[in-house]
This record gives C-alpha cells, sequence and structure tokens, in this order.
C-alpha cells in the first residue's frame, strides 16, 4: 500500500474471505488488522463450531484478505492473502498464498528497478518456500470456448505466466510453479535444490543471476526487464529454457480438473484450454 497509494487509481477497496466487498474506510482498516491479528495459537478447525467448520471448509482457507482497484471494476492492481486452514494434520501440499499484481503500466513508468525492489521488501517480511514475480496474464472472466483466436495469441508468448488461470494454486507445497523473471526460493525448497551454491554452479545464462538474501533465502533474476518472448519470431527465452531444465524435478505437476460447463471436447482452466493446449503450455520451456 505505501508503494501505490490508496486512492481510486490503484487500491481502494476491500473484501473479507469472500464477502462482497465494500470501500476501504478508516473503519475497514481497524477490519483488516482484526482479522490479522486475532489468529488463536495452537487453534484448529476441529475446535470450531460446526458452522465455522463447514465455512472455512467450503472457502478453501482458513481466512482471507482480497484489496482491489474498485468493487465493481479492475484496474490492475490488487493484493491477496489466503492462510491455509490449520488442520491438525495438514493435508501434504497445503500452503498459505500472498499474490500482489501491478498493470504493466506500473512497470513501464517506474522500470524494472522499482518493482524489483518493492519484491524484494515484501520478500524479506515473509517466511516463504518460494515465490516469483513476472508478466502474468490476469483473468476477471472465464473466457468463452469460442475465443480461440485469443488463447492462441496468448500462447505465443511463452514469458506470460497463466498460471492463474488454473484452480488450487494452494496445493502446490513445495514445489515450484514454474519459471518467471524473479524467483524466489526459501527453506525448505532451496535444500531440496542442493542450497545456493549447488543452484549457481549449474547456471550458465549471461542473463542469469543468483542473489542470496538473508535467513538462507535466494533470489534468482533472468534479466535485467520481464520479457514476454514470441514463439512465432523465434524468440524462445533460452535462459527461461535454461532454468526450466534445471527445475524440472521439483516443478508442480500439471493439475487439470475439468470445468462444470458441459462442452464438447472438455475444456480446462479459465482460459477454457483443451488438455493437450494446457500440456503444451505447462511444459513450454522444456519440450
Amino acid at each position: 500500500m505505501r508503494a501505490v497509494g490508496q486512492t481510486p487509481r490503484t487500491i481502494n477497496s476491500v473484501h473479507f474471505s469472500y464477502d462482497e466487498g465494500s470501500r476501504l474506510t478508516e473503519e475497514r482498516w481497524t477490519w483488516v488488522s482484526r482479522l490479522l491479528q486475532a489468529t488463536k495459537r495452537w487453534s484448529f478447525p476441529d475446535d470450531y463450531d460446526a458452522s465455522e467448520r463447514r465455512e472455512i471448509e467450503k472457502r478453501g482457507f482458513e481466512r482471507g484478505l482480497l484489496f482491489t482497484g474498485g468493487i465493481d471494476s479492475a484496474n490492475g492492481y490488487q493484493l491477496e492473502y489466503r492462510a491455509r486452514i490449520p488442520w491438525r494434520t495438514p493435508p501434504e501440499h497445503s500452503v498459505s498464498l500472498l499474490t500482489a499484481t501491478l498493470p504493466t503500466e506500473y512497470l513501464e513508468e517506474h522500470g524494472p528497478g522499482r518493482v524489483r525492489e518493492l519484491a524484494l521488501d515484501m520478500a524479506s517480511k515473509l517466511p516463504f518456500a518460494s515465490g516469483h514475480v513476472g508478466l502474468a496474464l490476469h483473468l476477471y472472466r472465464v473466457v468463452r470456448t469460442s475465443d480461440a483466436d485469443f488463447r492462441a495469441e496468448v500462447m505465443r508468448y511463452p514469458g506470460i505466466d497463466l498460471r492463474t488461470a488454473w484452480p488450487h494454486p494452494e496445493r502446490m507445497g513445495l514445489r515450484v510453479d514454474g519459471v518467471h523473471w524473479l524467483n524466489f526460493f526459501g527453506p525448505p525448497l532451496l535444500a531440496q535444490l542442493g542450497g545456493a551454491m549447488a543452484l549457481r554452479s549449474r547456471l550458465h545464462s549471461a542473463e542469469t543471476t543468483l542473489e542470496e538474501l538473508p535467513h538462507g533465502r535466494v533470489v534468482v533474476s533472468l534479466g535485467e526487464w520481464p520479457e514476454a518472448g514470441d514463439l512465432t519470431t523465434g524468440k524462445t527465452l533460452p535462459a527461461y529454457r535454461e532454468f526450466a531444465q534445471v527445475l524440472e524435478p521439483w516443478l508442480e505437476p500439471l493439475f487439470l480438473p475439468r470445468t462444470t460447463v458441459s462442452v464438447d471436447p472438455p475444456r480446462y482452466t479459465s482460459l477454457r484450454l483443451t488438455e493437450d493446449e494446457a500440456r503444451r503450455w505447462w511444459r513450454r520451456f522444456l519440450d
């Protein structure tokens, strides 16, 4: 919020755990603080009353916050936090998520250095296993099955992340959800990669740098700017491909739930990709 400001052109509304949302007033800030600080130590859903337990099971996270640039419109500024459900025996791949988005105009106006500085500042305050920064397609509605030209256009650019088009990112666990401009790794995931020195020794692209961060963490940068690439002109992003080859054993497997919409053939994700399209995109840096 300090980086982008609380204004009608940036962040100006908040949703609490999937409520309808309202303007971000001083009163609502009080509710934000209360929601974040009200966690009871050693409190488990098993101890909640039945209605509260059903509510968090239905939404899939224990509590959540969504800050946006408007209740009825979208301007590209958004921050979302979803705390995993604290079961006594947590599911194997369950994680909490923090996602922040900026419009590309912010990157163009302030440059990649400002975005990188913001990401490092946020990362310094988080006990993360992994994280990333890069170009991404953020969808505010499900694409129609007839939008084949749009899907083909999107698939041209391997550096634009489509991960938000897939459901259930909270199941990622200690896997890596792909290759991006900035790639953050913390313990214990970094240990699985062999540590900072071993990871650095496997990266040979002149565009790639590895910077060690406090508390046994690193950030791997693939160039000064985030790159979209373009498969139709041969811009396959070699640095991204090299890094994907290194990370392949730890990359998140493709998860393809069928949509609830009855179509023929079946479509997957909010982009309505076919299974073949989804798999090709998921392995775009590997094949």
